[in-house]
């Protein structure tokens, strides 16, 4: 169980509820993922939502190296619910099986295509050392343009804001879980 209630409109304060039913509970994420968290304070919220679904839907980075980006981030981030949520996305953009078991379990990892260990690569050295190494950056801008980088570091900064609000409330893996967790 949560460390903190579900919110809904009766335990928010008042003054914020015209605000928080603007906000779509049928909007992806924002019902039961890391974006309900959010809720918590409606007007915060509101403001992510679109960069939310920019970032996740919309941006120019391709949505297979998204959502190895996510799943990188959700790793670093020990975050098992964004982890379980975006694990058989990856699977159906044709990430391999292999390569995503090795990075749940924190194995070496198998022979991968070019881009997808940029994509590892940029997104591990940004989250473990708080920076990117030169030739790393380079091939990153060369693969993804100037747009396409920029949105992917917001990407991984976006993600680790829902990790540590995911992982600080202790939020509850779904029931119908199929994948296996991380360990």
């Amino acid at each position: 169980m949560a460390r903190i209630p579900a919110v809904n409109r009766n335990n928010i304060d008042q003054h914020l509820v015209d605000i928080f039913d603007l906000l779509d509970p049928d909007f992806e994420g924002i019902g039961t993922g890391p974006m309900s968290i959010l809720k918590h304070s409606p007007e915060m919220a509101r403001r992510a939502t679109p960069l939310f679904e920019y970032v996740r839907n919309e941006s120019s980075v391709p949505i297979k190296m998204r959502e190895l980006a996510m799943l990188t981030t959700a790793r670093a981030m020990d975050c098992p619910y964004i982890w379980n949520r975006h694990v058989s996305i990856a699977r159906n953009t044709g990430i391999d099986n292999e390569l995503l078991d090795a990075l749940r379990e924190g194995n070496p990892l198998p022979k991968m295509s070019r881009e997808e260990a940029l994509i590892i690569n940029y997104c591990s050295e940004l989250l473990n050392t708080k920076r990117v190494r030169s030739d790393t950056f380079e091939e990153a801008l060369t693969f993804l343009g100037r747009r396409g980088l920029v949105e992917l570091n917001t990407l991984i900064g976006f993600y680790t804001m829902l990790a540590f609000n995911a992982n600080a409330v202790e939020l509850d893996l779904p029931d119908d879980m199929t994948e296996i967790p991380l360990p």
